[in-house]
């Protein structure tokens, strides 16, 4: 029953009415009383959390060693830094009184960008705060406007009896308000103030609002319109006549969300020209101004921003726009994390997903919104952007800095969106009818297909389809061979160590010009022998200069062994890595007859088949998925 006690507790109002003089009263011992919108805001987002990118070699490649802010209350926009700390910026400055009080805050990218996400998130956090309005007769002000615009031409005797300062008073009481004092006499004591909760579903002080048809949308959408019930009681020009139904009246005091904002006719956007600059704005009758002190928050794709902005005649509304870009994801690990927050909220969350499947998607997506750059590989870029250190891999990769300076910052404004992404991942999950489970071979297939549906310029589809077939699909073939020789060689970790240890000892005698012993079968090896017996793991590498690798190698082993007290890991250090990797998988031709999926000559072969297919489930593959990845590496292994 507790649900259904915070469901009834939820719709409590906040208690009795104060009176005006309470009111002041309150305000003179509490500035949250009044404090604006963008103050309200910031304080429910909260304090970041400060992160040292130094202590995080992967972060600290990303933001070159900088300090960041991360906001809990953004903790599940991934990769989007940058955007929420321009956001934030936005809020803070207009807190204090700067520009950005008066402007429009513009979210732009592309579409499945995160753009209207984050203007929900924003929505939820004001719906978290309060505001006092206005109340006559017990009626609430219709555009739940503060009580202080009644005192707009008092400004200097406020400030100095209540210590409320003047950047704070409405420019002006509504019509309403207006005709209610008329009607008391100009006792203002005869207002009443109630604390209300801002909320979503109800549209108090949130609103949202959408271009309609270009022939026939007029204004009355932004600023209401008349009541045409309420003529018979009253003349057209009155106060009480009038249906303050439009999205600025609904947000007064909190947040207005425009959707596709440049796709509305320039007319209809006229008076958020006055309800940012002066802070109130004219309805569709003769009536006094109606005030506004809410924040206006817009945003549409990048197409209707560039249209809207080359135009001259819009150059009075480009003034008042604050843009924040909010491009795709260009890092692979944040990519991911998004998937896996979209799969958590459906009914996939506990479905197979073989390894690397979302990885593999969402290496695809990012190389589409990269910018190709001269001397260097999509691929290395890529993996630069995800906080890699490609030392040792590609030499020619340049640092991050230099990728940014030389791609510009519409980078990640084009490409694959997220939400293309998330129907592919959808297909790709039921496409099977046996079993609802995800792999990269039915991912290739399907974002093959969904590709060549989208009717896309024939450029760029050949661009997407090769970076699918050349790079993905090539680098896929690459993991799952590990995985399968990884699963078909038993005791794979310990095989590898031991081969790393023996190859550093090895290797450390040698560089010293020593004789070695082996302890456990007295065999003596000189200068001479070690040498071939390091050759034996250097040659099937390709390594061409194994005095400096062995050097290297040795050196590596010892600063970490004296930094943290014991041995490396053998797959710690990438070049060492993929030189046991090649010895082991060097000696293992005879994998096919045991992986495949054919009638086994010996019950030799049944058993280490059946260990095969355990080692894989290990890996969190399913039987179905271990028989359709084999035999596609098969066909690959065997085309090449």
């Amino acid at each position: 029953m507790s649900l259904l006690k915070d469901f009834k507790n939820s719709f409590k109002t906040s208690g009795k009415d104060l009176t005006m003089t309470q009111y002041l009263n309150l305000c003179q011992k509490d500035c949250t009383t009044y404090i604006s919108p963008a103050e309200r805001m910031l304080k429910v987002i909260g304090e970041p959390e400060m992160v040292n990118t130094k202590d995080d070699p992967r972060l600290s490649r990303i933001h070159s060693n900088k300090t960041i802010k991360r906001y809990p209350a953004f903790s599940e926009f991934f990769g989007m830094e940058e955007t929420i700390d321009q956001i934030v910026s936005f809020f803070k400055h207009a807190a204090q009184g700067l520009e950005e009080k008066k402007q429009v805050l513009y979210l732009l990218g592309p579409v499945g960008g995160g753009k209207s996400s984050l203007a929900e998130r924003l929505k939820q956090l004001m719906e978290q705060s309060e505001i006092y309005v206005l109340v006559a007769n017990g009626e609430v002000s219709p555009v739940l406007e503060s009580p202080l615009g009644l005192f707009n031409s008092y400004k200097e005797q406020l400030e100095e009896e209540y210590g409320i300062p003047k950047r704070y008073i409405p420019s002006c009481p509504s019509p309403w308000a207006t005709k209610r004092l008329a009607e008391f006499d100009g006792d203002v004591t005869k207002f009443d103030v109630r604390k209300i909760k801002l909320s979503i579903s109800s549209q108090l002080g949130i609103s949202k609002t959408e271009p309609g048809d270009e022939n026939n949308q007029d204004i009355s959408a932004l600023v209401g319109k008349v009541d045409i019930r309420k003529l018979a009681e009253f003349p057209q020009d009155d106060a009480d006549a009038y249906s303050y139904s439009g999205a600025l009246c609904k947000s007064n005091q909190g947040l207005m969300e425009f959707v596709e904002m440049f796709k509305a006719p320039i007319k209809v956007l006229h008076p958020l020209l006055t309800a940012t600059q002066e802070g109130n704005f004219n309805g569709t009758e003769n009536l006094p101004a109606i005030p506004f002190q809410g924040i206006i928050l817009a945003h549409s794709n990048e197409s209707e921003w560039e249209t809207f902005s080359n135009d001259k005649k819009n150059e009075a509304f480009l003034d008042r726009v604050y843009i924040v870009r909010v491009p795709y994801s260009l890092r692979v690990d944040e990519e991911v994390k998004i998937y896996e927050k979209l799969l958590q909220h459906s009914s996939l969350s506990e479905a197979p997903c073989a390894p690397k499947t979302l990885e593999m998607l969402a290496q695809f997506c990012v190389m589409t919104r990269l910018i190709e750059t001269e001397n260097s590989t999509l691929f290395s870029k890529m993996r630069i952007y995800n906080g890699e250190n490609l030392k040792e891999v590609d030499p020619r990769a340049k640092s991050l800095q230099e990728y940014k300076d030389f791609a510009g910052i519409t980078e990640g404004m084009d490409g694959i969106s997220t939400r293309f992404a998330f129907k592919v991942l959808s297909k790709v999950f039921n496409y099977d009818n046996d079993e609802v489970a995800a792999n990269p071979i039915h991912l290739f297939y399907v974002l093959e297909q969904e590709i060549i549906k989208q009717q896309m310029p024939k450029d760029v589809e050949d661009y997407y389809l090769n970076i699918l077939k050349s790079t993905i699909s090539s680098k896929y073939a690459e993991f799952i061979g590990d995985e399968i020789q990884k699963a078909y060689v038993d005791s794979y970790q310990d095989y590898g160590q031991n081969l790393f240890e023996r190859y550093i000892t090895y290797a450390d005698h040698w560089c010293q010009d020593n004789d070695y012993r082996d302890p456990e079968t007295g065999q003596q090896f000189d200068r001479a022998s070690l040498n071939e017996e390091l050759e034996k793991i250097e040659k099937p590498a390709g390594i061409a200069n194994p005095k400096d690798f062995r050097n290297d190698l040795v050196q590596f082993y010892l600063r970490h062994k004296a930094k943290h007290g014991e041995s490396p890991k053998w797959e710690s250090y990438e070049k060492i890595k993929n030189v046991i990797e090649k010895r082991i998988f060097s000696k293992t031709e005879d994998l096919i007859p045991v992986i495949s999926f054919s009638t086994k000559a010996s019950k030799d072969d049944e058993k280490k088949h059946s260990d095969f297919i355990e080692r894989m489930k290990e890996r969190g593959y399913t039987n179905k998925q271990i028989k359709l990845l084999t035999d596609w590496y098969l066909r690959v292994r065997k085309s090449n």
